[in-house]
Protein backbone atom coordinates (compact mmCIF):
# COMPACT_ATOMS: atom_id res chain seq x y z
CA UNK A 1 0.00 0.00 0.00
CA UNK A 2 1.49 3.12 -0.72
CA UNK A 3 2.03 5.75 1.85
CA UNK A 4 -1.00 8.66 -0.40
CA UNK A 5 -3.34 4.98 0.18
CA UNK A 6 -2.45 3.99 3.37
CA UNK A 7 -3.51 8.42 4.91
CA UNK A 8 -6.47 7.91 2.23
CA UNK A 9 -7.78 4.22 3.94
CA UNK A 10 -7.15 5.91 7.62
CA UNK A 11 -9.38 8.88 6.81
CA UNK A 12 -11.85 6.94 5.93
CA UNK A 13 -11.94 4.64 8.53
CA UNK A 14 -11.34 6.68 11.37
CA UNK A 15 -15.57 7.80 11.09
CA UNK A 16 -16.17 4.37 10.93
CA UNK A 17 -14.82 3.01 14.41
CA UNK A 18 -16.97 1.69 17.27
CA UNK A 19 -14.03 2.79 20.14
CA UNK A 20 -14.27 0.04 22.17
CA UNK A 21 -13.68 -0.81 26.08
CA UNK A 22 -15.03 -3.76 27.09
CA UNK A 23 -12.10 -4.64 29.68
CA UNK A 24 -13.16 -6.71 32.82
CA UNK A 25 -11.35 -3.83 35.02
CA UNK A 26 -12.80 -0.85 33.31
CA UNK A 27 -13.44 2.29 35.47
CA UNK A 28 -15.34 5.48 35.08
CA UNK A 29 -12.01 7.50 34.32
CA UNK A 30 -11.28 4.82 31.23
CA UNK A 31 -14.67 5.89 30.09
CA UNK A 32 -13.54 9.25 30.35
CA UNK A 33 -10.42 9.06 28.62
CA UNK A 34 -12.25 6.71 26.46
CA UNK A 35 -14.52 9.61 25.70
CA UNK A 36 -12.19 12.38 24.92
CA UNK A 37 -10.05 9.97 22.98
CA UNK A 38 -13.06 9.65 20.62
CA UNK A 39 -12.63 12.96 18.77
CA UNK A 40 -9.52 13.47 17.01
CA UNK A 41 -8.23 16.47 15.52
CA UNK A 42 -9.18 14.66 12.24
CA UNK A 43 -12.61 13.90 12.98
CA UNK A 44 -14.84 11.98 15.51
CA UNK A 45 -15.64 7.89 15.48
CA UNK A 46 -18.89 6.71 15.20
CA UNK A 47 -19.48 5.26 18.83
CA UNK A 48 -17.67 4.31 21.46
CA UNK A 49 -18.67 0.77 22.65
CA UNK A 50 -19.08 0.06 26.53
CA UNK A 51 -20.51 -1.79 29.57
CA UNK A 52 -24.06 -1.08 30.53
CA UNK A 53 -23.42 0.06 33.50
CA UNK A 54 -21.43 3.21 31.90
CA UNK A 55 -23.80 3.84 29.17
CA UNK A 56 -25.38 7.63 31.39
CA UNK A 57 -21.41 8.37 32.05
CA UNK A 58 -20.91 7.81 28.27
CA UNK A 59 -24.25 9.51 27.01
CA UNK A 60 -23.19 12.39 29.42
CA UNK A 61 -19.78 13.30 28.79
CA UNK A 62 -20.42 13.19 25.01
CA UNK A 63 -23.39 15.19 24.80
CA UNK A 64 -23.95 17.00 21.67
CA UNK A 65 -20.55 15.80 19.75
CA UNK A 66 -21.91 13.32 17.47
CA UNK A 67 -20.54 10.46 18.74
CA UNK A 68 -23.03 7.12 19.61
CA UNK A 69 -23.00 5.30 22.53
CA UNK A 70 -23.14 1.47 22.20
CA UNK A 71 -23.37 -0.89 24.76
CA UNK A 72 -23.27 -4.84 24.98
CA UNK A 73 -26.31 -7.22 26.25
CA UNK A 74 -25.97 -11.33 26.59
CA UNK A 75 -22.11 -10.39 26.40
CA UNK A 76 -20.05 -12.06 26.10
CA UNK A 77 -21.06 -15.94 26.33
CA UNK A 78 -24.76 -15.67 24.16
CA UNK A 79 -27.20 -17.16 27.00
CA UNK A 80 -30.35 -18.47 26.76
CA UNK A 81 -32.44 -16.07 29.63
CA UNK A 82 -34.15 -14.10 26.88
CA UNK A 83 -36.31 -12.24 29.62
CA UNK A 84 -33.24 -10.85 31.47
CA UNK A 85 -31.42 -9.94 28.23
CA UNK A 86 -34.41 -7.52 27.42
CA UNK A 87 -34.59 -6.19 30.95
CA UNK A 88 -30.73 -5.65 30.24
CA UNK A 89 -31.92 -3.89 27.08
CA UNK A 90 -34.32 -2.14 28.37
CA UNK A 91 -32.52 -0.60 30.83
CA UNK A 92 -29.45 0.38 28.45
CA UNK A 93 -31.90 2.21 26.46
CA UNK A 94 -33.82 4.41 29.36
CA UNK A 95 -30.19 4.92 30.11
CA UNK A 96 -29.76 6.54 26.86
CA UNK A 97 -27.58 4.26 24.74
CA UNK A 98 -27.97 4.57 20.81
CA UNK A 99 -26.97 1.23 19.85
CA UNK A 100 -27.37 -2.47 21.36
CA UNK A 101 -24.86 -4.93 20.54
CA UNK A 102 -26.78 -8.48 21.15
CA UNK A 103 -24.87 -11.80 21.29
CA UNK A 104 -27.03 -13.96 19.34
CA UNK A 105 -27.14 -17.49 21.96
CA UNK A 106 -25.01 -18.60 19.17
CA UNK A 107 -24.49 -21.57 21.54
CA UNK A 108 -28.18 -23.11 21.24
CA UNK A 109 -28.38 -21.89 17.84
CA UNK A 110 -25.14 -24.26 17.15
CA UNK A 111 -26.88 -26.96 19.25
CA UNK A 112 -29.68 -26.80 16.32
CA UNK A 113 -31.94 -24.38 18.26
CA UNK A 114 -32.35 -21.59 15.79
CA UNK A 115 -35.90 -20.70 16.58
CA UNK A 116 -34.83 -19.68 19.98
CA UNK A 117 -31.86 -17.61 18.85
CA UNK A 118 -34.52 -16.39 16.20
CA UNK A 119 -36.52 -15.42 19.01
CA UNK A 120 -34.59 -13.36 21.31
CA UNK A 121 -33.04 -11.16 18.79
CA UNK A 122 -36.88 -10.59 17.42
CA UNK A 123 -38.01 -9.98 21.27
CA UNK A 124 -34.78 -7.56 21.95
CA UNK A 125 -35.11 -5.54 18.94
CA UNK A 126 -39.10 -4.79 19.77
CA UNK A 127 -38.00 -3.26 22.83
CA UNK A 128 -35.29 -1.01 21.08
CA UNK A 129 -37.06 2.40 20.03
CA UNK A 130 -36.27 3.93 17.12
CA UNK A 131 -33.51 5.66 16.35
CA UNK A 132 -32.16 3.31 18.36
CA UNK A 133 -30.53 0.22 16.47
CA UNK A 134 -29.72 -3.59 17.16
CA UNK A 135 -25.94 -5.46 16.21
CA UNK A 136 -26.45 -8.77 16.46
CA UNK A 137 -23.21 -10.42 17.55
CA UNK A 138 -22.86 -13.80 15.58
CA UNK A 139 -19.77 -14.83 17.11
CA UNK A 140 -18.30 -16.49 13.72
CA UNK A 141 -15.24 -17.53 15.56
CA UNK A 142 -17.20 -20.41 17.57
CA UNK A 143 -19.49 -20.99 14.82
CA UNK A 144 -16.68 -21.80 12.30
CA UNK A 145 -19.00 -23.12 9.83
CA UNK A 146 -19.31 -21.28 6.82
CA UNK A 147 -22.92 -22.29 5.39
CA UNK A 148 -23.50 -22.07 9.73
CA UNK A 149 -22.20 -18.45 9.35
CA UNK A 150 -24.65 -17.61 6.33
CA UNK A 151 -27.53 -19.07 8.24
CA UNK A 152 -26.55 -17.15 11.25
CA UNK A 153 -26.71 -14.04 9.13
CA UNK A 154 -29.90 -14.87 7.76
CA UNK A 155 -31.71 -15.26 10.82
CA UNK A 156 -30.18 -11.97 12.45
CA UNK A 157 -31.69 -10.14 9.34
CA UNK A 158 -34.72 -11.57 9.40
CA UNK A 159 -35.39 -11.33 12.55
CA UNK A 160 -34.44 -7.61 12.56
CA UNK A 161 -31.10 -6.78 12.80
CA UNK A 162 -29.79 -3.18 11.40
CA UNK A 163 -26.27 -5.02 11.56
CA UNK A 164 -24.63 -8.32 11.77
CA UNK A 165 -21.22 -8.53 13.77
CA UNK A 166 -18.72 -10.84 13.57
CA UNK A 167 -17.45 -11.18 17.25
CA UNK A 168 -17.10 -10.53 20.75
CA UNK A 169 -13.34 -10.36 21.09
CA UNK A 170 -13.60 -12.46 24.07
CA UNK A 171 -13.20 -15.68 22.01
CA UNK A 172 -9.76 -16.87 20.30
CA UNK A 173 -10.52 -16.75 16.60
CA UNK A 174 -12.57 -13.52 16.01
CA UNK A 175 -13.24 -11.12 13.08
CA UNK A 176 -11.93 -12.81 9.87
CA UNK A 177 -12.29 -11.94 6.48
CA UNK A 178 -13.87 -15.48 5.24
CA UNK A 179 -16.37 -14.98 7.71
CA UNK A 180 -16.68 -11.00 6.50
CA UNK A 181 -17.17 -12.25 2.90
CA UNK A 182 -19.81 -14.68 4.01
CA UNK A 183 -21.81 -12.13 5.94
CA UNK A 184 -21.74 -9.30 3.76
CA UNK A 185 -22.74 -11.85 0.86
CA UNK A 186 -25.85 -12.51 2.95
CA UNK A 187 -26.06 -8.86 3.51
CA UNK A 188 -26.16 -8.17 -0.07
CA UNK A 189 -28.71 -11.42 -0.60
CA UNK A 190 -31.39 -10.24 1.35
CA UNK A 191 -30.88 -6.25 0.60
CA UNK A 192 -34.77 -6.34 -1.44
CA UNK A 193 -35.98 -8.52 0.63
CA UNK A 194 -35.73 -6.96 4.18
CA UNK A 195 -36.36 -3.23 2.21
CA UNK A 196 -33.41 -1.78 4.11
CA UNK A 197 -29.72 -1.53 4.37
CA UNK A 198 -28.75 -3.87 7.12
CA UNK A 199 -24.87 -3.10 8.54
CA UNK A 200 -21.80 -5.01 8.83
CA UNK A 201 -19.40 -4.99 11.72
CA UNK A 202 -15.84 -6.61 12.31
CA UNK A 203 -14.52 -6.77 15.31
CA UNK A 204 -11.66 -8.54 17.38
CA UNK A 205 -8.33 -8.51 16.26
CA UNK A 206 -8.65 -5.43 13.71
CA UNK A 207 -5.14 -3.46 14.30
CA UNK A 208 -4.13 -1.98 11.41
CA UNK A 209 -4.46 -0.09 8.56
CA UNK A 210 -3.39 -2.86 6.24
CA UNK A 211 -6.27 -4.64 8.58
CA UNK A 212 -8.98 -1.82 7.81
CA UNK A 213 -8.16 -1.96 4.46
CA UNK A 214 -8.57 -5.55 4.14
CA UNK A 215 -12.19 -5.29 5.26
CA UNK A 216 -13.52 -2.04 3.49
CA UNK A 217 -12.20 -3.49 -0.10
CA UNK A 218 -14.02 -6.72 0.66
CA UNK A 219 -17.24 -4.45 1.51
CA UNK A 220 -16.93 -2.01 -1.91
CA UNK A 221 -16.50 -5.64 -3.81
CA UNK A 222 -19.65 -6.81 -2.81
CA UNK A 223 -21.65 -4.10 -1.91
CA UNK A 224 -20.17 -1.17 -3.63
CA UNK A 225 -17.74 1.03 -3.19
CA UNK A 226 -20.59 3.88 -1.95
CA UNK A 227 -21.98 1.82 0.52
CA UNK A 228 -19.72 1.48 3.32
CA UNK A 229 -20.46 4.25 5.48
CA UNK A 230 -21.32 4.66 9.44
CA UNK A 231 -25.19 3.72 9.20
CA UNK A 232 -23.46 0.97 7.52
CA UNK A 233 -20.01 -0.65 8.14
CA UNK A 234 -18.35 -0.04 11.89
CA UNK A 235 -14.95 -1.41 13.17
CA UNK A 236 -15.28 -2.90 16.44
CA UNK A 237 -11.40 -1.78 17.82
CA UNK A 238 -9.79 -0.48 21.12
CA UNK A 239 -6.63 0.23 19.35
CA UNK A 240 -7.11 0.68 15.46
CA UNK A 241 -7.77 4.15 16.23
CA UNK A 242 -3.90 4.69 17.40
CA UNK A 243 -2.96 3.31 13.97
CA UNK A 244 -5.16 5.49 11.96
CA UNK A 245 -4.08 8.54 13.21
CA UNK A 246 -0.44 7.68 13.10
CA UNK A 247 -0.73 7.35 9.42
CA UNK A 248 -2.91 10.22 8.94
CA UNK A 249 -0.28 12.14 11.07
CA UNK A 250 2.51 10.26 9.22
CA UNK A 251 4.27 8.03 12.71
CA UNK A 252 4.54 4.97 13.28
CA UNK A 253 2.58 4.59 16.43
CA UNK A 254 1.61 1.34 17.76
CA UNK A 255 -2.08 0.20 16.91
CA UNK A 256 -2.37 -0.93 20.39
CA UNK A 257 -4.25 -4.14 21.51
CA UNK A 258 -7.32 -4.46 19.33
CA UNK A 259 -11.28 -5.34 20.68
Amino acid sequence: MTDALKVATAKRALGLVDLTNLNDDCTAADITALCKRAVTDHGHVAAICIWPRFVEQGVAELKGIGVKVATVVNFPDGGVETSSVVAETEQAIRDGADEIDLVMPYKAFMEGRKGFAEEQIIRVKAAIPAPAILKVILETGEIKDPLLVHMASEIAINAGADFIKTSTGKVPVNATLEAAEVMLTVIEETRRDVLKDVGFKPAGGIRSVDDAAAYLALADRILGSNWPSAATFRFGASGLLDALLGAINGSDASAGEGY
